[in-house]
């Protein structure tokens, strides 16, 4: 699988073990995975949704929650 990226690969230091360089590597391809899903075909439709639920929130005032107090 060849991924072509504007970014330079980050490869592990020589002095890291094979476990903690996989780590590293899998940490890292975690990390653009959520990254590139955010590019996915009708994500901007979820964050247009997002940006208005916000909007909404922030023209409403807080409502005051009802209950009794104990303590």
């Amino acid at each position: 699988m060849s991924e072509a990226s504007d970014e330079p690969r980050r490869e592990p230091a020589a002095g890291i073990d094979a476990r903690e360089a996989a780590r590293i590597r899998r940490r890292d391809r975690d990390a653009d995975a959520e990254a590139r899903a955010l590019l996915r075909p009708g994500m901007g439709k979820v964050f247009k949704q997002i940006q208005d639920a916000q909007a909404k929130a922030a023209k409403e005032p807080p409502t005051r929650r009802r209950g009794s107090r104990r303590g």
